[in-house]
């Protein structure tokens, strides 16, 4: 049986009550009290040792003031997912949190299987009833055609084990311009927008958005530019209220990777913008992936801190600190398995953001 409800503001509010954090830990999009820092679900091995480790990862991070969790389908062939729904059952059960108060994301897009190109034939191109053609498949690996999109939401909801995800995002889009004109993308993401808002209407999920990786990072003339105001007008053109639910996006945002908040590659009303910028203006909000540039080069990053607190926080907590005090930013996700990372990033939860003025005076570096 599913777990019923969905994040509300009432209960991601009760939620944010209950925590030890600083004033500044949680911000309020959608109407959902989100916490600044959440919990994402991407690497690891596809083992039963690392499905154990996330799982009391996400069940200690709920416990402990992160009440938003962040997944794809294709992570770990879906066993993130999986997990994800196991540490959700866990935490309702165990009294730790409600399910009102929790913020649940995946993503659909990406083929999700480790045989990717055989399993996509036999599961979608090969039924006699398919619309699905080899031909929609771009780079080997993602899909965008609306009846592959809709089944990919279903086995979500299936391995979550919940009535309704919150955030539902389209995988990196951007992977279909590799593959398809600006124009027939354009098309592509129109037909993708009519299936999710039919599955808010359905209540299969809350809200829906794009997360990308390139797409929002690089000018106009790149080949995996999406136009932010443009795909929003697209979402708005096939939204039966004429008022989309269209409200989220998400860009790899770090030390190392500052061009969401620094560089104008998106236009509103004649004026270039950094995505960020053209985010609050839309009332779209931005979540951070890579917060930390998944660990892999923090050392890079160390001649750029400038936190107040380096004597007490280690390299990673001062990377992942910055990347939250980001003006305009809601939640900023960062892969945690171990004890020992999940426990550093929890030490964050009650301490302040950083000053505004630190952190404009970083970003205006670059």
């Amino acid at each position: 049986m599913s777990i019923l409800g969905q994040a509300t503001t009432f209960g991601t509010d009760n939620y944010r009550k209950h925590q030890n954090c600083a004033d500044t830990h949680f911000r309020e999009y959608n109407q959902l009290l989100m916490s600044s820092i959440g919990i994402g679900t991407y690497l690891g091995r596809v083992d039963e040792e690392t499905d154990r480790l996330m799982l009391q990862a996400v069940v200690d991070a709920i416990a402990n003031g992160i009440n938003v969790v962040d997944t794809a389908i294709n992570y770990r062939h879906q066993r993130s997912e999986r997990v994800v729904g196991q540490a959700i059952n866990e935490v309702i059960n165990q009294g730790i949190a409600n399910r009102e108060g929790l913020v649940i994301c995946t993503k659909g897009g990406f083929v999700p299987h480790p045989n990717r190109v055989e399993w996509f034939k036999a599961t979608y191109v090969d039924p006699p009833e398919t619309s699905i053609s080899m031909a929609d498949l771009a780079q080997q690996r993602h899909c965008m055609h609306p009846d592959y999109i809709r089944d990919q939401l279903n086995r979500s909801l299936d391995n979550l084990g919940v009535e309704t995800i919150d955030i539902y995002y389209l995988h990196n889009p951007e992977e279909q311009l590799s593959h398809v004109s600006p124009e027939i993308f354009y098309k592509q993401l129109e037909a993708s927008f009519i299936v999710l808002e039919e599955a808010v209407a359905a209540g299969k999920i809350g809200a829906y958005g794009l997360a990308t990786w390139s797409a929002f990072r690089v000018t106009p003339n790149h080949k995996a530019h999406i136009d932010l105001a443009k795909a929003q007008a697209i979402a708005q053109s096939v939204s039966p209220q004429g008022e989309s639910h269209f409200k989220f996006i998400q860009l790899p945002l770090n030390l190392l990777m500052l061009e969401g908040a620094t560089l104008a590659t998106q236009t509103i009303d004649g004026c270039q913008m950094p995505a960020l910028q053209a985010a609050e203006q839309l009332n779209i909000a931005p979540v951070a992936s890579a917060a930390i540039a998944q660990g892999k080069e923090l050392e890079q990053m160390l001649p750029l801190l400038t936190s107040n607190s380096k004597e007490r926080l280690r390299i990673g907590q001062q990377a992942l600190q910055f990347t939250r005090s980001i003006p305009g930013l809601s939640t900023a996700l960062v892969g945690m398995k171990q004890p020992e990372h999940v426990a550093e990033n929890l030490e964050l939860v009650p301490l302040p953001i950083l000053q505004q003025t630190a952190v404009e005076s970083l970003l205006n570096r670059w």
